[in-house]
This record gives structure tokens, C-alpha cells and sequence, in this order.
């Protein structure tokens, strides 16, 4: 059974950080390109970063600079490094296939980036 679990949302002041996981189960992981998506309120759901199985990362441009995507194979992990937060990254982030297969969309991490 594939399964996506992702943590490490939180509250935090603009300019802050944080870092995201997204456990993985039920894939060979390290054959697939994953990928992190946001959703904020009244907006559809959009990809942030996504890692293909080859090391090639890619970015939307409103992160650039500021967020990482990486992944641990042995662990089936995936990992969104994000700094310099700011509350237009407010978002629910969710991990999936890169592209995404609905039927695999987690309950997502929520990310409040507010003073």
C-alpha cells in the first residue's frame, strides 16, 4: 500500500525556517521523481519542488533561492529545507509523485508563516 506522511509544519515568523518530511511507504522509492505541493486557502494546489530519481531538482521561481528539496533513499524519505520564510508561503504542503497521482494525496503538513 503506497503511503505519503508528511510533518514538520509549524508557526513561524517571516524570515524564519523550517524543515519538512515526507515518509514514504509501499514504493521502491528511489526509482520515482517525488515532488512537494502547497495549497493555500482559496487557491489550487500547486508544485513547490520537485526531485527526480537522477538528482535533477526543480523549483517554482516564488521559492527559488530560499527552499531545498533533497531525499535520503535508505531512508524512503524527502525532505523540503525552507528559509527565509515568508506568509505568502502560508500553505498546506503535501509530498507526492512528481507528476502527482491524485489518488495518493496525504493530509498534508500546514505551514502558518505569520508575526
Amino acid at each position: 500500500q503506497v503511503q505519503f506522511v508528511e510533518s514538520g509544519g509549524g508557526l513561524v515568523q517571516p524570515g524564519g525556517s523550517l524543515r519538512l518530511s515526507c515518509a514514504t511507504s509501499g514504493i521502491i522509492f528511489s526509482m520515482y521523481n517525488m515532488g512537494w505541493y502547497r495549497q493555500a486557502p482559496g487557491k489550487q494546489r500547486q508544485l513547490v519542488a520537485a526531485d527526480t530519481s537522477g538528482g535533477t531538482t526543480t523549483y517554482v521561481d516564488s521559492v527559488k533561492g530560499r527552499f531545498t528539496i533533497s531525499r535520503d533513499n535508505a531512508k524512503s524519505t524527502m525532505y523540503l529545507q525552507m528559509n527565509s520564510l515568508k506568509p505568502e508561503d502560508t500553505a498546506v504542503y503535501y509530498c507526492n509523485f512528481a507528476p502527482p497521482r491524485g489518488e495518493f494525496w496525504g493530509q498534508g503538513t500546514q505551514v502558518t508563516v505569520s508575526s
